[in-house]
């Protein structure tokens, strides 16, 4: 399956624009455009991956607690289903129309309750809410600002914004952090200043600004891995009152879809008077108010856990259990790499490395997203090795992150095993054995390794 998945991968990177002559100058010209990305091999496709249809292990996707592949989201769904039958398939419009109605307010409430807000607003998407909180909170005369690698989504909304002022500042760097707000507060005093961050790594309470500025904390990978029942990292810290806006997705841990962004009744209603995603939108459908609302009842209900034992199935584990055991999986995968010499050589090199595993044996808390930096086109091969030894996980490379900064981002889970994350050690390290040996020979008859020497035979044969 892998084969075949990379065979489809490799026929979408042929350039088509220079056997269209004859087509229509429409269709050529967006042809041309994404021969630009195909040149690159970097043409974004819908694609398959190989754990969903066969027996790869699964580093890929957004299903946090694993939740989705072990059918216990399904089952709750439906159960939910079952306990409304008489349930619209449809919204019948936006929220300030038609769109709403009783039992999403219902939901919204409960959602703000888990989480300690006064209210919640549900709409289609991360995406969808960071455009509406970016274009609509910020006032003009405010600054906004932001760590260097918030989400696309975050500058899609900025773009938007009536602040004039946006400055950003090293990611996850305090002190860069507060030499901006000096900046800010010597430039321009009486500004107001929103601060956009990211959930994905818990931080510590360390003086958080007065006055006129606001958080804005961007949930998306704290949702269901981190805090009290996996409500979060502002949970976790305690902030509940402290952050004026957070925003959580449900497509990642509660296997779902849909967002909700969390605040006050004013920042609820700045968003449904002046945010155009919401308004110029249809609401979010009963079905899938019920899918979230059977994530968070899952959460609710596998708040108090055990230890997970030996032969433990991830069926039965509880949402504290897959909390831990993402903790677990990722301290094991680097206590792998940290006792082979081969990874200690390749990270020496530079040619492999993982910036985050540094001092790894000294925290408390590591994140469920590994990104494994790799040399130039060394991201791809290392991909290529990883995929036909059935091994899911997917390149960043540009234009996602800046040329020369491509990576593998390898997503743990609740419901990984072991066995599976020492098969990805041990694959990965075989695979730095060989760019070595081939750095190393003199008198090597290729400088590209087997599994992407077969990918390249397929592509000649695409």
């Amino acid at each position: 399956m892998a084969e075949k998945s990379l065979t489809e991968w490799i026929k979408n990177q042929k350039l088509k624009a220079p056997g269209m002559k004859d087509a229509h100058v429409f269709y050529r010209n967006l042809e041309e455009a994404l021969d630009v990305r195909r040149a690159e091999h970097a043409m974004f496709t819908r694609t398959k991956s190989a754990w969903k249809t066969g027996n790869a292990f699964e580093f890929c996707s957004n299903d946090l607690l694993s939740l989705g592949s072990s059918g216990e989201m399904r089952i709750a769904f439906l159960e939910e289903l079952a306990a409304h039958p008489n349930f619209a398939i449809y919204s019948g419009g936006s929220r300030l129309a038609d769109g709403n109605y009783d039992y999403i307010e219902q939901v919204e409430q409960e959602i703000a309750d888990f989480h300690g807000a006064e209210t919640a607003l549900m709409v289609n998407s991360g995406w969808e809410a960071n455009v509406a909180i970016y274009s609509a909170i910020p006032r003009p005369g405010d600054v906004i600002v932001y760590d260097e690698f918030v989400h696309a989504n975050t500058h899609d909304g900025m773009v938007h914004s009536l602040s004039l002022c946006k400055m950003s500042f090293r990611h996850n760097d305090v002190d860069a952090f507060r030499e901006v707000l000096a900046s800010v507060v010597d430039t321009q005093p009486m500004i107001r200043a929103m601060f956009a961050l990211s959930g994905d790594a818990p931080g510590r309470k360390r003086g958080l600004p007065v006055g006129n500025a606001v958080f804005v904390v961007d949930e998306a990978h704290g949702t269901g891995v981190l805090g009290p029942k996996g409500s979060g990292l502002v949970c976790k810290l305690g902030l509940e009152k402290e952050i004026a806006i957070r925003l959580h997705t449900c497509g990642k841990a509660l296997a779902s879809s849909n967002a909700v962004i969390l605040g006050n009744a004013t920042v609820r209603n700045a968003l449904m008077n002046y945010a155009r995603a919401i308004i110029y939108t249809t609401a979010p459908s009963f079905p899938a108010v019920a899918a979230v609302r059977a994530g968070v009842a899952v959460l609710g209900r596998h708040a108090e856990g055990t230890n997970r034992t030996l032969n433990q199935s991830i069926e039965t584990l509880t949402d504290l259990q897959r909390q831990d055991n993402i903790q677990h999986l990722v301290k094991h995968f680097y206590s792998i790499l940290a006792a082979n010499p081969i990874w200690e050589k390749a990270t020496e090199m530079r040619m492999l490395y993982i910036p985050i595993s540094e001092d790894w044996e000294s925290r408390d808390w590591h994140a469920h997203i590994v990104p494994l930096w790799t040399r130039q086109r060394y991201n791809y091969w290392l991909v290529f090795h990883l995929q036909l030894l059935d091994i899911c996980a997917f390149p960043i490379d540009h234009p996602t992150v800046p040329k020369g900064q491509g990576r593998i981002r390898l997503m743990f889970h609740g419901g990984n095993t072991e066995a599976e994350v020492e098969t990805l050690a041990s694959t990965i390290c075989a695979f730095a054995r060989e760019m070595i040996d081939i750095e190393e020979a003199e008198d090597s008859a290729s400088k590209v390794p087997v599994k992407a020497q077969q990918v390249y035979a397929l592509m000649a044969g695409a």
